[in-house]
């Protein structure tokens, strides 16, 4: 029973932060392009390393840590589903290069972003 509230607390504070977040970098970046789901995966990305090398190389953070903040709060805070809501968006109204831009750039920033959380990681 422990583990079911550790990973509800997780995800509740992950869909209410993603909400947030996501809202006030879109609000900033206007509209025309999914800035705020970029901005929600690249961030999602980087707690992602950064939980994940301190849980495998320096051991500490724990399990029930790494289910609060990978599958709790990650899994409700990242936005994956809503990246290819828009793209699909894009591709439905011709519009190629804002779809190929949005992929390319969710999964290059995704990739740098882990990789820098999982040197912070292991730096801390």
């Amino acid at each position: 029973m422990t583990r079911w509230l550790l990973l509800s607390g997780g995800s509740v504070a992950g869909g209410m932060l993603r909400f947030a977040v996501a809202g006030r970098l879109q609000d900033r970046a206007g509209a025309g392009f999914p800035y705020g789901v970029l901005g929600v995966n690249a961030s999602a990305c980087l707690i992602a390393g950064l939980v994940t090398a301190m849980s495998q190389d320096r051991l500490k953070i724990g399990p029930e840590a790494r289910l609060v903040l990978l599958t709790g709060f990650c899994g409700a805070y990242s936005t994956f589903s809503t990246l290819i809501v828009d793209t699909a968006g894009f591709i439905h109204t011709g519009a190629w290069r804002l779809a190929g831009a949005n992929i390319v750039a969710s999964l290059v920033l995704g990739l740098a972003a882990f990789r820098i959380g999982e040197v912070l990681g292991r730096v801390f």
